[in-house]
């Protein structure tokens, strides 16, 4: 049976949900994605072929079988087909060359034309006789005349692609600033906004270097406890507010957040560190009204 038939048999929808699930990752990617074993005993770490929304793909076995307790018949998991043979290694060898041969092409030929785009990873599909190039720029890049340079080499379908750079991040991955393989490659679904008013609602240091993540973009992590930390500042003073404390009036430095404690510039120049229930805040100053005229 051919790639092309495998792939019809395999999108139709199943009338009852598969019993088993297995994780399998494609690519070598960290972040392993769920399929149908049907009833093939597979190991993991064994090479298998699946299909995918790109068409056949190589992919490793990495986690024993799963119970779907999810039942959904809606839901569509792809199938394993078989456990890859002498002849899919054969074509994973040649595809992988296509791609080694357009990326160093594409590299080149940007260059050539002066673009203002960065080639970040190359994708052929064998079955559409089409290679994908993923690039990132800051605004609209006018490739005409790359594609027309990459098609007269390649002799196949090109298509191009441009890419957010969080995008990108997720499908390279990498290691953050923690040490732990970034969030995006490894188990977040989805991107969800992120804004500068999170860092400074945790009390963050605003430093680009501190807060940003490997793709340049603020970090998805300091999502995670801002609705936490939103809760936590409610009860603490305003940073520069007057303040009255144990040992006289101040005015309010810095807020610990996670402590619930604030420092304090007395008005003879100490600084003090007081818990926020040993705090009263002063009443603002009314402003005076306008007079009548």
């Amino acid at each position: 049976m051919n790639s092309t038939a495998e792939k019809t048999k395999d999108t139709e929808a199943p009338s009852t949900p598969p019993k088993f699930l297995i994780g399998i990752r494609i690519n070598n990617q960290a972040k392993s994605q769920l399929y149908d074993p049907k009833e093939l005993k597979l190991r993991v770490g064994m090479t298998v072929m699946v299909n995918s929304n790109q068409g056949l793909k190589m992919g490793l076995v990495a986690s024993n079988k799963i119970i779907n307790f999810r039942k959904d018949k809606k839901e569509h998991f792809y199938k394993v087909l078989r456990v890859a043979n002498e002849n899919d290694f054969q074509a994973e060898n040649r595809r992988q060359s296509v791609e080694q041969k357009a990326k160093a092409l594409c590299s080149e030929k940007i260059l050539e034309l002066k673009l203002p785009m960065s080639l970040s990873r190359i994708v052929h599909q064998p079955h559409m006789n089409k290679t994908i190039f993923f690039f990132t720029a800051e605004g609209r890049v006018d490739f005409r005349q790359l594609i027309r340079d990459l098609a007269s080499n390649l002799r196949h379908r090109i298509e191009m692609k441009q890419v957010g750079v969080r995008d990108e991040a997720k499908v390279i991955g990498g290691f953050g600033i923690c040490g732990e393989t970034l969030c995006c490659s490894s188990w977040l679904p989805d991107f969800t906004p992120v804004t500068i008013k999170m860092a400074k609602n945790q009390g963050l240091a605003l430093n680009p270097s501190k807060i940003s993540g490997v793709c340049g973009r603020l970090m998805c992590c300091l999502q995670y406890e801002h609705d936490n930390y939103k809760e936590m500042v409610k009860g603490l003073p305003r940073v520069n507010s007057q303040v009255q404390t144990p040992d006289g009036p101040g005015k309010v430095l810095k807020n610990e957040i996670l402590a619930q404690r604030v420092m304090v510039r007395l008005d003879d120049e100490s600084i003090m560190t007081y818990a926020k229930e040993e705090l009263k805040v002063k009443p603002q100053n009314p402003k005076p009204e306008n007079p009548k005229n």
